[in-house]
This record gives structure tokens, C-alpha cells and sequence, in this order.
């Protein structure tokens, strides 16, 4: 049996090539091309009840404007991540950051919800090159426990947005509409798409680049679905991401509007489970090395799990406050840390010579669960805080489930085919 790819923990010739400055840079570059994500969803959602009133729209309504980033976000990656793997990384990558700026621009503009639905949609399109690529690159650079690593270093920038996002997103609306939002989005990616054009490199020689077109393209896609510890990787990642995703698009009215807390505070509060997922995300790191990153994962998913049960109990219990509230949000952000590096090392692990392409599936799974979610924990509006802890405690569990049923599926293939005689 081949070396299990998990489990190396070399690096390529690439990352050594570069200077200490170098590599800070890249890193630094990488991880805001990473909080595409976290930027485009959090900076806005102190104004999401702002957002409603001004274009006459139910929560429900305004909710679309999530999951229409998210479907963006999900159907760019298909585009993107396979592109990368044929004409490189950095083509793409300046592209989709282009677009990105152009349409945080409309978003600015938008006169309707509707409107700002479309807009939204192809902030995510555009915005998905930017995180699909900055994966692939990592998974072009670092193998195995180095990868895994990696990631959890790049969440320290990355959990950074969650946290500034929103106080940002608050601070801007002291001193303008909502529409400002969009115009910082539009000039911080006006930004990394000069940082992308100065200082990244292209991490995809030509002789590692895919030529076999759609159809090759397809045919990656299938062998990953049909890969069983891939889909494992894949769908416990995003069930936990979907039960974090529930968390974001629901609590600035669950916590503005039924437990009446300021944007200000709502800021705070978020920023402090963010910073939860930092902490837990540099621990991961230092831990990956000695612990195999399939058990660091396991540890997160029972975690989600968890506090999705113990939110979905102390809501249907009723009457015990906020401060019974926030510890749960608090751990569910806080296990993303264990789950989201590992899921992602791992998952590349499996294809690595079509890292792009993977990291393009593995991406779809994961806005797409946060997706289908987003429009659910609005559908009590500001009377219950139901909906959302149901959503959180069916994904969390859903998670941890896909897992270990995976897992035992995988296992007993592989001792099927260890057990069969030679051909």
C-alpha cells in the first residue's frame, strides 16, 4: 500500500526558495485572500436590520442576500479552482479579485432587495477565486501535517476578519448608511488585488498544470465523489460550517432582536467568539505535528456537536437569558478551529495533483450546506430563537455522524480489497 499522503509532512521546493520577507509576505497575502469569505458575510451583518428597513424587506428576505453570496461563493469555486489547475494560479486569482471589486461596487448601488440579491451573487462568483486559489497554492507548497499546520496558521488572519468585520461594519454605520459597507469591501480588495500583482507568486509550473479540458475536469470531480474518505473530509467540514453559517446569518436578530443588545455589544460578542476560533485554530497548529489531524477533527466535531445540542436545550427550556446563550455560541465558534484546518488538509490530501479542482468541490460542499441553511433561521423572524439553534444542533450532530459513517464505510472497502486475492 502507498504512503498515506495524510500523514507526510514534507514541504516542496517552492516555500524554502524564498526569503523570511518573502514567505511573511505570501503568508500575510494568503490569509486575506482566504477572509473573502468571513469579509463579505460579517462587515455587513450589523446592518442587516438597517438593510430591511431601508429597502422595505422581511428578515427572510434580507437573509437571501447570505445565501445568495454563498451560492456565488460555491459556484465560482467550480469555475475557478479547475481554472487555476490548467492556466495557474495567479490568472485567475487577479481576475476573480477584479470582479470582486466591481461588485462590491454595484452592492453599494443596489436600489432593492432584489436587486442586492443579484449583486450579492456575483460578489460571491468573483470572490470564490480568491479562496478556492488561496487553498490550492497552500496545498501547491505544503503536504500533510505541514499543510494542516499551515491552514491553522493562515485561520489567525483569517479569524482576524470575523472579529474586525463586524466592529468595523458598526463603526461605519456611526458615521454612514450601509452602503459604506460595500464601499470599504470594494477598496480592501482593491488592495489585495495589488498585493496578488506585485507579490504572488506562481506556486503551478506549467509541466504540474492539467491538459485534459472539461472532460478531464469532469472526470477529477468524479473521482473525488467516489471517493469515500474525501466526501468524509468534505461533508463533516461543512455541516459544522453550515451549523457556524446558521450562527452568523441568525444571531444579529437573535441577539439584536430578541435579546436586545446593541450593535456595538452584538459586535463585541461576535468578535469574542471569533476570537475563540483563533485561539483554538493556533492550538491546532501547534498540536498538529504530535496528534494526527484526523483525531484533532474529531475533537472539534464532538465539540460543534455539543453546543448544538446545549443551545437547541437551553432554547427549549426558555427563560434563562442571554447569558445562558452565549456559552454554547461561544464553543461551537471555538471547535471550527479544530475542524475547519484538518477537514481541508486532509480532504486536498487525497488529489494533490488536482489541488485546485478539489479545493473547488470541497469549497461547494461547504457554501453549499451553509446555503440551504441561512434561509431557516429566519422563518420564526425576531419571536423565537428556534430556528437557528435547530439548524446548529441538526449540523453539528449531521457532522460528526458523516464522519464516523464514512469513516467505517472507508474502512471496510479498504479491508475488502486488502482481504481480495490478487489478479
Amino acid at each position: 500500500m502507498a504512503s498515506t499522503p495524510e500523514l507526510a509532512g514534507a514541504v516542496s521546493s517552492v516555500a524554502p526558495d524564498r526569503t523570511l520577507l518573502e514567505r511573511a509576505r505570501l503568508f500575510v497575502l494568503l490569509g486575506g485572500l482566504t477572509a473573502f469569505g468571513p469579509l463579505s458575510i460579517d462587515m455587513y451583518l450589523p446592518a442587516l436590520p438597517a438593510i430591511g428597513r431601508d429597502l422595505a424587506a422581511s428578515e427572510s428576505v434580507i437573509q437571501l442576500t447570505l445565501t445568495a453570496c454563498l451560492v456565488g461563493l460555491a459556484l465560482g469555486q467550480i469555475v475557478a479552482g479547475p481554472l487555476s489547475d490548467r492556466l495557474g494560479r495567479r490568472r485567475p486569482l487577479l481576475i476573480g479579485v477584479a470582479g470582486y471589486v466591481l461588485a462590491s461596487l454595484l452592492c453599494a448601488t443596489a436600489p432593492a432587495a432584489p436587486v442586492l440579491v443579484a449583486f450579492r451573487l456575483l460578489q460571491g462568483l468573483a470572490g470564490a477565486a480568491g479562496i478556492v486559489i488561496a487553498r490550492a497554492i497552500v496545498r501547491d507548497l505544503y503536504v500533510g501535517s505541514a499543510a494542516a499546520r499551515y491552514f491553522s496558521r493562515l485561520v489567525l488572519i483569517m479569524g482576524l476578519a470575523p472579529i474586525l468585520a463586524p466592529v468595523i461594519g458598526a463603526q461605519i454605520l456611526r458615521f454612514t448608511s450601509w452602503h459604506g459597507v460595500f464601499l470599504t469591501l470594494a477598496f480592501i480588495a482593491a488592495l489585495l488585488w495589488l498585493g496578488a500583482a506585485v507579490a504572488l507568486p506562481e506556486t503551478l509550473p506549467a509541466a504540474r498544470r492539467s491538459d485534459g479540458g472539461l472532460l478531464g475536469t469532469l472526470a477529477t470531480f468524479r473521482a473525488l465523489l467516489a471517493d469515500t474518505r474525501f466526501i468524509g473530509y468534505a461533508l463533516s467540514g461543512g455541516l459544522a460550517f453550515g451549523a457556524m453559517f446558521a450562527y452568523i446569518s441568525g444571531s444579529p436578530f437573535v441577539l439584536q432582536g430578541i435579546y436586545r443588545v446593541s450593535p456595538q455589544t452584538f459586535s463585541l460578542i461576535f468578535g469574542i467568539n471569533a476570537l475563540g476560533f483563533v485561539v483554538t485554530s493556533q492550538i491546532n497548529g501547534s498540536l498538529v505535528g504530535r496528534i494526527h489531524p484526523a483525531r484533532l477533527l474529531v475533537a472539534g466535531l464532538i465539540m460543534a456537536a455539543s453546543a448544538g445540542v446545549a443551545l437547541l436545550l437551553i432554547v427549549l427550556i426558555g427563560g434563562l437569558g442571554l447569558a445562558a446563550v452565549l456559552p454554547p455560541l461561544f464553543f461551537l465558534v471555538s471547535s471550527v478551529g479544530f475542524i475547519v484546518p484538518n477537514a481541508t488538509a486532509l480532504a486536498l490530501s487525497r488529489r494533490p495533483n488536482a489541488a485546485g479542482t478539489g479545493s473547488a468541490l470541497l469549497g461547494v460542499i461547504q457554501s453549499g450546506v451553509g446555503a440551504a441553511g441561512a434561509p431557516l433561521v429566519g422563518v420564526a423572524g425576531l419571536s423565537s430563537a428556534l430556528p437557528m439553534a435547530a439548524v446548529i444542533a441538526v449540523s453539528g450532530s449531521g457532522a460528526i455522524l458523516a464522519f464516523f459513517l464514512t469513516s467505517a464505510v472507508a474502512t471496510r472497502r479498504d479491508r475488502t480489497i486488502a482481504a481480495s486475492p490478487p489478479a
